[in-house]
């Protein structure tokens, strides 16, 4: 088995994230936490990129409709639909716009629990309920039932892989492997040397 300190997790950080000039600070949090960058690019995607990247896994639609229908009555609201897949065709239709607004900024993050530890920093996936301290929570004030209201993509700054699985898919569809640069970061003895040999020497 691989040491924990090899996994990877993809993060996108979206069009507002970079039109908002937050490219640095989100990097740094995860800098700060001892993760390792290994991939980085500045991309323009199209629509049908966009479509491949969140239909990559094929339960998506059906889990992103159930979780938005729970979402809204959770809050004690209607939702806008009872079919999830009704609900995910427009959710989709919204990404693709959003999503070619701008540039998006693509990265490939390395470390112990690479993939929780990068969600834990993001915090949910609506900024209205995320944690103070979290990305989302601190950055943004959108909400489901303004971007719902308003017929566009919740904005919320990052996507984040949501497990190992769907990290290795979604760093193969953005990265080439030879874009992706294995190095050794000085930090990684204190966080991974089991004796820290050497420090005083």
């Amino acid at each position: 088995m691989e040491h924990f300190k090899k996994e990877q997790t993809f993060v996108l950080i979206k069009p507002d994230g970079i039109q908002r000039s937050l490219v640095g600070e989100i990097i740094g949090r995860f800098e700060r936490i001892g993760l390792k960058l290994i991939g980085l690019k500045m991309v323009l995607p199209d629509e049908k990129f966009v479509e491949q990247h969140y239909t990559l896994d094929p339960e998506w639609r059906r889990i992103t409709g159930e979780k938005t229908i729970k979402s809204y009555r959770d809050k004690g609201k209607t939702p806008p639909s009872e079919d999830p897949f009704e609900i995910t065709a427009a959710i989709l239709e919204r990404l693709k716009t959003y999503m070619t607004s701008s540039p998006v900024i693509a990265m490939v993050w390395q470390g112990a629990h690479a993939v929780k530890i990068v969600r834990k920093l993001v915090g949910g996936t609506e900024p209205l309920t995320s944690d103070v301290g979290t990305i989302r929570g601190d950055f943004v004030l959108d909400s489901y039932e303004m971007s719902d209201g308003d017929s566009r993509s919740v904005r919320n700054l990052i996507h984040a892989s949501g497990s190992v699985e769907e990290a290795k898919k979604e760093i193969s569809h953005w990265f080439a492997k030879d874009e992706l640069i294995q190095y050794r970061l000085v930090q990684e003895q204190i966080l991974y040397d089991v004796n820290l040999d050497g420090l005083l020497k």
